[in-house]
């Protein structure tokens, strides 16, 4: 097993970190690295903005409902990103019918991704941690301001990073049969009978873990998360579509 494949298996979320600045070589680095992230059909339909600016780091840890968002050393917001290929049709006086599609605002996502799980996997090779901000979409209309996003882009996550002030165990995930399956989805007759071991693995972790202990399982915690509707993250498309896309509800 090689070096890159150790750190990956290790990966754990990173919620605390040291006072101390990520130097703007290690910066460079990592944004190379995500660069040369793969990008559907090559059009980078992605953008990522470095938060620096205290009064949008507080505003966006309001949405996000994560206090320590404000404070990690490092943070990036990766963007869905279809306002560069509209302006580019513009200019050149092409038709702009088809820069803001779902097919292109999914390619964006995807960019997105892959690019800011790129970035991480750079980060934490090199001894760093970093953590994941989904919480962003608390209130994606919000955060669309707080960014001030021109039209035609939309936020997707935020990643948080620096050099980690905690270990935290590592977190189990359930075993590969429930997640791959060949030639057809991996159904099971019945989760819950299924997941058994999963679920006593999940609740050692959680009796046991070193912060915010809890009795837990894997499928007691998807009920809680079931319980936790957002009305606001439920009306994303909304959000979506104020932003310029077309939602292709309309047959044309």
């Amino acid at each position: 097993m090689n070096e890159t494949m150790k750190h990956q298996l290790n990966h754990r979320t990173m919620r605390f970190f040291k006072d101390e600045p990520v130097s703007s070589e290690r910066l460079e680095q990592y944004l190379q690295v995500m660069r040369r992230t793969a990008t559907s059909v090559g059009l980078q339909s992605y953008s990522v903005i470095r938060v620096t600016d205290l009064e949008k780091r507080e505003a966006l840890s309001k949405v996000a409902n994560q206090a320590y968002l404000k404070d990690v050393p490092e943070l990036f917001i990766f963007i869905v990103d279809c306002y560069r290929i509209h302006q580019i049709a513009e200019e050149k006086g092409y038709s702009t019918e088809h820069t803001a599609t779902m097919d292109r605002f999914f390619q964006g996502v995807a960019d997105a991704y892959l690019a800011s799980q790129n970035m991480t996997n750079a980060i934490e090779s090199d001894g760093l941690g970093a953590v994941y901000f989904g919480s962003i979409l608390n209130d994606p209309a919000k955060t669309v301001e707080i960014l001030d996003l021109p039209p035609y882009t939309f936020p997707i996550v935020g990643l948080g990073f620096g050099f980690p002030d905690d270990n935290p165990e590592l977190k189990p995930r359930m075993s590969l049969d429930f997640l791959v399956g060949e030639n057809g989805y991996p159904m099971h007759r019945h989760y819950v009978e299924a997941l058994a071991d999963f679920d006593e693995e999940m609740t050692h972790y959680y009796d046991t873990r070193t912060r915010n202990q809890r009795h837990d399982s894997y499928t007691n915690s998807v009920l809680t998360q079931l319980d936790r509707f957002n009305p606001k993250r439920a009306q994303m498309l909304r959000v979506i579509e104020s932003q310029g896309f077309d939602l292709g509800l309309e047959d044309k």
